[in-house]
C-alpha cells in the first residue's frame, strides 16, 4: 500500500513537472518575408501600415514575429533572386509587395510557403498567378488593385474637373502588356462615350521622356493620363508630375504620391487600406488557414484626392460644382 503510494505521488511530481517545462516552452516566433520592388524610404508607409495592423492582431515585431525586409529598387531582374534569398531563410509567409511579376517570382521560388500579395494591379487569374479570385489554389492569396478596370473611371473623373477637355495624351509604357491593353481596348469604349480624343505617347526608355515632353509641348493636349504600369513609369512618374506643373497641363494618376509632387488628380484603391487587409491574411495564415482556400479581395475602399494648388494653377474647371462635391 505504502508503494503504491510512493508510485502515485512520484508520478504526480513527475506530471506536475513536465506541466511546468511545457508551459515555459517559448512560443514559436513567426518569420515574416516582405518583398517590395521599390525602395524602402518609398515602400515605408505600406510595410508601416501592415507592421501596425498585425500588432493590432496581436503580433509584435521582436516578440511573436520577426520580418525579414528585401527591396528590389525597381530592378525587375532582382526578383526571383530576392524571393529564393527569403526561400532560404526558411520564412514561414512571403507578403509581395510589387506588381504580377514579383509575386510570378516568389512563386517560382516556392510551391509550399504561403504567399500573400498585396500592391498587385493586373488581374491575378489572367496573369496565371491564380486559379480564380474565390478558390486561388496553390500558394498565392491576398489582395488585388485592379488597376487596369479603373482607367475609364479617371478619364471621366479628368473630363468632370476640366469640363473643356477634348484631348488627352496617355503616356504609357509599350513593352508593359498591361499598359498597351489598356491604351488599345480599354480606353477607347471611354474616350467615345466622353467625346475625346486620345494622342497615346510611348515612354520606351528613360532618356526618351524628354522627346516625349518635347512632343507634348508641341501638341499641346487639354490633358495627361499616366498609365502607372511598368518601372519606367513608375521610376519617372515624379519628372512627369513636375512637368505637368510646369505647363499648367491638368494630369491623372493612380496614387496620391505624384499628386504630392504637382499632379492635380489621383483615382485609386485606397493603399492603406489595402495593406491592412494583407495582415489579416498573415493572421489567418499563421493560424492555420491553407491560402488555396482564401478568396482574393477586391478593393472596397477607393481614394480621389486633388491638388487644389495645381488645380488653381492648371485653371482645372475649380468653380464646377460637381468637382468640389467630390472633393
Amino acid at each position: 500500500m505504502r508503494t503504491n503510494f510512493y508510485c502515485l505521488s512520484l508520478c504526480a511530481m513527475l506530471f506536475a513537472l513536465c506541466g511546468s517545462t511545457e508551459a515555459q516552452q517559448p512560443k514559436k516566433v513567426a518569420r515574416i518575408g516582405y518583398l517590395s520592388s521599390i525602395e524602402p524610404a518609398r515602400e515605408s508607409t505600406r510595410s508601416e501600415a501592415i507592421r501596425l495592423a498585425l500588432r493590432e492582431l496581436g503580433y509584435i515585431e521582436g516578440q511573436n514575429i520577426t520580418i525579414e525586409y528585401r527591396y528590389g529598387e525597381l530592378k525587375r531582374d532582382r526578383a526571383s533572386e530576392l524571393a529564393t534569398e527569403l526561400v532560404r531563410l526558411n520564412v514561414d509567409i512571403i507578403v509581395v509587395s510589387g506588381g504580377g511579376n514579383w509575386v510570378r517570382a516568389a512563386k517560382n521560388a516556392t510551391k509550399t510557403i504561403p504567399i500573400v500579395m498585396v500592391g498587385t494591379g493586373p488581374d491575378p487569374i489572367e496573369a496565371g498567378l491564380v486559379a480564380s479570385l474565390a478558390r486561388p489554389g496553390g500558394n498565392v492569396t491576398g489582395v488585388t488593385l485592379l488597376n487596369r478596370e479603373l482607367g475609364g473611371k479617371r478619364l471621366e473623373l479628368l473630363k468632370e474637373a476640366v469640363p473643356k477637355l477634348a484631348r488627352v495624351a496617355v503616356l504609357y509604357d509599350p513593352t508593359d502588356l498591361r499598359a498597351a491593353r489598356e491604351v488599345v481596348e480599354v480606353l477607347p469604349i471611354t474616350v467615345r462615350a466622353l467625346g475625346l480624343t486620345v494622342q497615346p505617347s510611348e515612354v520606351e526608355a528613360a532618356e526618351g521622356l524628354q522627346r516625349v515632353f518635347a512632343a507634348l509641348n508641341k501638341e499641346r493636349p487639354d490633358g495627361l493620363y499616366v498609365h502607372p504600369s511598368g518601372p519606367r513609369m513608375f521610376a519617372n512618374g515624379k519628372r512627369i508630375a513636375e512637368f505637368a506643373l510646369r505647363n499648367r497641363l491638368p494630369s491623372m494618376y493612380v496614387n496620391r504620391d505624384l499628386v504630392d509632387a504637382g499632379g492635380l488628380i489621383s483615382y485609386g484603391a485606397d493603399l492603406i487600406d489595402s495593406y491592412r487587409r494583407a495582415a489579416t491574411y498573415v493572421d489567418r495564415i499563421l493560424k492555420g488557414a491553407k491560402p488555396a482556400n482564401l478568396p482574393i479581395e477586391q478593393p472596397t475602399k477607393f481614394e480621389l484626392v486633388i491638388n487644389l494648388k495645381t488645380t488653381k494653377a492648371a485653371g482645372a474647371g475649380g468653380q464646377s460644382d460637381s468637382v468640389k462635391r467630390k472633393w
